[in-house]
């Protein structure tokens, strides 16, 4: 089951405070940067700005990893900062772990199909918009897609890293 909501704005919203308290900590000086992690001897505060982008190879993405398990040593979750410009999409993909979307900026459309064994189903369009979350299932084929004519932005919370994408072809 997929869950779509509207978080409504930050200063109302116990979701939205926290999602901000959670990037805010990125946003520190470079000073606090350096301070080791007791358990695995990784930063505890980072520079978003400091972390390393890539497309992936799509045209008008940008991926921030901005704490995984490669490059943060997490174990339980992972979280990137997502930025597609307009007409640009993610493959239709799905994970073997959950994953939820914030939408923090701009506006597109979500693509979802049940998977049924190997494959998906028909998929079922949903519009996104800023402050809206969206809850994909483990396995559940979906893509995200930029329709709107400014830059879409999601903060994307995924359980279980590393993170193993199973690339599908175009909906059926």
């Amino acid at each position: 089951m997929m869950v779509l909501s509207s978080v409504g704005s930050a200063s109302s919203s116990p979701i939205a405070a926290v999602f901000s308290a959670a990037l805010l900590l990125f946003y520190f000086s470079d000073t606090t940067l350096g301070a080791p992690c007791p358990i695995n001897g990784l930063p505890i505060l980072r520079n978003i700005s400091d972390l390393p982008q890539d497309n992936y190879g799509r045209p008008g993405l940008s991926h921030m990893t901005v704490a995984g398990s490669v490059l943060h040593g997490m174990k339980e979750v992972e979280i990137w900062l997502q930025t597609f410009a307009p007409g640009s999409e993610t493959p239709i993909h799905r994970h073997s772990c959950e994953e939820v979307f914030v939408v923090l900026k701009g506006s597109g459309t979500l693509y979802l199909a049940e998977t049924h064994g190997n494959f998906p189903g028909k998929p079922i369009e949903f519009p996104i918009f800023v402050n809206s979350t969206l809850h994909i299932p483990i396995n559940d084929a979906h893509q995200v897609k930029n329709t709107s004519h400014e830059d879409l932005q999601v903060l994307v919370i995924i359980s279980r890293p590393p993170i193993k994408v199973y690339v599908r072809h175009p909906f059926p």
